[in-house]
């Protein structure tokens, strides 16, 4: 017999006797939570009427009240809590550097001329990615859209598959810190939680662990809630994606509060509100074999640009990938072909077309 090993203690640690935000304001607790090892954590609140906080760490203030966040190891081998009170306040009057400007008039481009209208906003005015109907892979007009969010300013984000059933996104989607849409096409912006703003050929990737009865195996998702397009598939599904995957799946890892709920085989399952769903098809259905209930389930996300180098954006808080980049550090800097844009609707049709642009100053 081996003796167990004893589990190691994690210390979690917050600079503050408590948190304290202001209702409709939002923090990722990443950058002031102390860890003393790198773990996996999982976060809950007593009262979500109060404030709400997501797989990744970041806190929503909903309303004024008081609640406790409890965050908790969950590594294999290590345990550890910590206990905070909430203070939520009542929602404070947004200070900007400016207002935001709306400004229309002509251009001239290619011997024609064109009516273009642009709203310049401050650097760090809020801005988050609004999904049609709340979830990602349906259609709403973008002015239904901007008034769920209740949003002051709305602009279209991404390109969507009109054409073969599924109106997905072409592009990444990321909100409060965590991927909600992999496209691995195009240009990303991201907004960081300082404020400032980012953009490059943003690629996600996601590796995730599996472990159960002494073993640990490794997996890995191509995309998040996108529906495949062909016979093989490996991806992941989460309630963003809304209550069921939309179609049946080959093999479905159904997880729930980080391990394996059930296996589902040829079945639209239903998307676990505290977890997410893993499908395997074709020449993937392999790892689904790694899989057996009752296992814990972990993944992280890795971010790359179209080159594979590395970038660190896990201070974004939302982003939106377009495309192809038009300007690069002041200069034309534009290869949609390289980007991966195949469309000839986009590559070389012309139409009526959104941008988003970031200035010197930082403002948007």
């Amino acid at each position: 017999a081996v003796p167990e090993q004893p589990q190691g203690r994690v210390t979690l640690a917050y600079p503050k006797a408590a948190v304290e935000l202001a209702a409709g304001t939002r923090l990722f607790l990443g950058t002031r939570l102390t860890v003393s090892k790198e773990v996996a954590l999982t976060y809950q609140t007593g009262n979500p009427a109060v404030a709400k906080v997501n797989t990744a760490g970041v806190i929503t203030a909903v309303g004024a009240g008081r609640t406790t966040l409890t965050i908790n190891v969950v590594s294999t081998g290590y345990s550890g809590q910590l206990k905070l009170p909430v203070h939520v306040s009542t929602a404070q009057p947004l200070k900007l550097a400016f207002q935001p400007k709306l400004e229309s008039r002509k251009v001239s481009a290619g011997g024609k001329s064109f009516s273009i209208s642009t709203v310049t906003i401050p650097k760090g005015m809020p801005v988050t990615a609004g999904i049609a109907s709340r979830s990602v892979g349906s259609v709403q007009p973008l002015a239904s859209i901007a008034k769920t969010y209740n949003a002051d300013i709305a602009i279209n984000g991404t390109f969507f598959d009109a054409y073969s059933g599924v109106p997905d996104p072409y592009g990444n989607l990321i909100r409060d810190g965590l991927p909600e849409h992999i496209g691995n096409l195009g240009t990303t912006i991201g907004f960081k939680w300082d404020g400032s703003a980012v953009m490059d050929s943003l690629r996600i990737k996601i590796f995730g662990e599996v472990e159960g009865n002494g073993r640990t195996s490794g997996w890995y998702a191509y995309f998040i809630n996108r529906k495949p397009t062909s016979g093989s598939a490996a991806t992941l599904f989460t309630p963003a994606r809304g209550a069921r995957l939309g179609f049946a799946a080959a093999v479905a890892v159904i997880v729930q509060n980080g391990k394996v709920n059930r296996i589902a085989y040829g079945e639209n399952a239903a998307i676990p509100k505290d977890g997410y769903i893993l499908v395997f098809m074709g020449a993937e259905k392999g790892q689904a074999a790694k899989f057996k209930v009752g296992d814990k389930v972990t993944y992280r996300v890795e971010y790359q640009d179209m080159d594979g180098k590395k970038l660190d954006w896990s201070q974004v808080q939302t982003a939106v990938g377009a495309g192809p980049r038009l300007v690069k550090d002041g200069k034309v800097s534009l290869n949609a072909a390289d980007e991966g844009f195949r469309d000839p609707k986009i590559i070389s049709g012309g139409g009526a077309r959104s941008g988003i642009a970031i200035r010197k100053d930082g403002s948007v």
